[in-house]
């Protein structure tokens, strides 16, 4: 088949108009799916009504899904495979320990020895207005680099961090963030990272790199912020307004994203995601 596509913006994205990613989908019309995915960094499919089950079958055409054994808290119950992202209180009535995910630029799994290839998000319930996720295309980022600056971040190790939420007061914030630094120590990886199956260059950022290894937090400080800055400027980004029933998937090796806060914090916001594994990459780093 002849996929038809929407683009989402000038610096990435597109929208697969009129598929059912539940129904039977052939070798040759997943490989224009998969293309497409290659070109745009992020594919929006709308109108998705589909079981939990349906959403997993999909993700794994694109390859071995992560248990989120680095997220145990966050995770379903039951089904592993999927990552909650939720405002919803919890069955004893504490604060969803999801909440405040994502609420800074980052790449899904980054503090880990194998980042994530792609996500694919569900949207089940949105609050009436707000609740957007921001996308940057970090190949754009990179070309745009002049040569000099290039070369400088060429052999640069980025040092990632399992933290960054936002946490309140509470114990159960304390003791999940301190869960997460036990599970995931910070890992290094290039700064600069060549695109698997595309060969491009791409910026590997985001704000949970705090330093640079080898160098103080400090020193590190004044590029990791150009950086982050540069590559989630408006002509690099796209801004997703969610839908119920929407599938966003994207590329992780080439993009970053930031889920916003602006909602109603008492609306409920309830997305389900599934991270498919990347390739290995970096190594865990000395703590400074």
């Amino acid at each position: 088949m002849a996929i038809k596509l929407r683009k989402l913006s000038y610096g990435l994205g597109a929208e697969i108009c009129d598929i059912d990613v539940a129904a039977p989908m052939s070798e040759s019309a997943f490989g224009e799916v998969h293309r497409a995915f290659l070109d745009h960094g992020i594919l929006l499919f709308r109108n998705q009504d589909i079981t939990r089950e349906q959403h997993l079958e999909f993700s794994r055409r694109f390859g071995e899904l992560d248990r989120h054994d680095a997220f145990p808290s966050d995770r379903h119950p039951t089904i592993p495979e999927l990552m909650l992202v939720t405002n919803e209180p919890q069955p004893d009535g504490t604060p969803s320990v999801s909440r405040y995910t994502g609420r800074r630029w980052h790449t899904d799994m980054s503090h880990t020895l194998e980042p994530s290839l792609g996500s694919l998000l569900r949207c089940w319930t949105i609050p009436g207005v707000g609740g957007d996720t921001m996308f940057a295309n970090m190949s754009l980022a990179y070309d745009a680099l002049s040569p000099g600056m290039q070369k400088l971040t060429a052999h640069l190790h980025g040092v990632h961090f399992s933290g960054g939420r936002k946490l309140d007061s509470t114990s159960a914030d304390q003791a999940h963030a301190e869960e997460q630094m036990k599970i995931s120590p910070p890992v290094a990886h290039p700064v600069v990272r060549v695109h698997p199956e595309t060969g491009r260059k791409a910026i590997y950022l985001g704000e949970k790199v705090k330093r640079f290894d080898g160098m103080t937090e400090n020193e590190s400080k004044p590029l990791i912020e150009y950086l982050n800055r540069h590559a989630t400027k408006p002509e690099f980004v796209y801004r997703h307004q969610w839908r119920e029933n929407d599938i966003v998937l994207w590329d992780n090796r080439c993009t970053m994203h930031m889920a916003l806060a602006d909602f109603d914090q008492t609306q409920r916001r309830h997305m389900e995601r599934t991270t498919v594994v990347g390739t290995p990459s970096g190594y865990v780093a000395a703590i400074a």
